[in-house]
């Protein structure tokens, strides 16, 4: 059975030779591949569906640059939250890092609260969401930033993702995952790495 930490946390890669999808952002020699190795990167929107690897890409650009990284969800923050962490990354003085997840719910006066400290350098901005940035980002905080459009993952991706997920439950559980309909559970995941997961979780337990 599995433990307590979450397949979808096990299975979240640190570095972007084992990241999925994204070829033509990550790949070798393209724009955000390119950004990363040089160390110099923008602040910036990832626009995409859902469980394409929005989070996982923040995640890794902030350990491959041993930059701090401060996550906000905009579900459940407000100002006082955007402002306290920009007092810490200016207090630690090392261009971090700041995630906020579902930007698009941010109200205006909660992107105006970034504008002063992504200007500065103070925080890095990646903000991650599902709706067009054009319609629900302000225009100045959206002028600071680059939009980056993250594309669906393919089939071959999916099921690369199903093997590791394999490989990771047969190591860390000593357990043997016998998938027999693997085009259902395609499905069912609907192209979302996550929902594909999970799935593959709730397998696992009731196996």
């Amino acid at each position: 059975m599995l433990g307590s930490k979450p397949l979808a946390e096990i299975m979240r890669p640190l570095s972007l030779k084992d990241y999925l999808g994204q070829e033509h952002l990550v790949g070798k020699g393209q724009v955000l591949y390119t950004a990363i190795e040089s160390g110099n990167i923008p602040s910036m929107i990832l626009w995409g569906p859902p469980g394409v690897g929005k989070t996982t890409l923040a995640e890794i650009i902030a350990h491959q640059l041993l930059r701090p990284f401060y996550t906000l969800s905009a579900i459940s923050s407000g100002v006082k939250d955007v402002r306290l962490v920009i007092e810490r990354a200016k207090a630690d003085n090392r261009a971090a890092i700041l995630f906020i997840d579902e930007i698009h719910r941010f109200s205006k006066s909660q992107q105006d609260s970034l504008l002063g400290a992504v200007e500065k350098g103070i925080v890095t901005l990646i903000g991650a969401t599902t709706e067009n940035p054009s319609f629900e980002v302000i225009s100045p905080l959206l002028s600071r930033c680059q939009v980056y459009v993250l594309e669906p993952l393919l089939k071959s991706h999916l099921i690369t993702l199903i093997e590791n997920c394999k490989t990771a439950i047969k190591k860390q559980y000593d357990t043997d995952l016998d998938i027999q309909e693997t085009n259902a559970l395609l499905r069912i995941s609907g192209g979302d790495a996550r929902k594909l997961i999970n799935a593959m979780e709730l397998l696992v337990k009731n196996q």
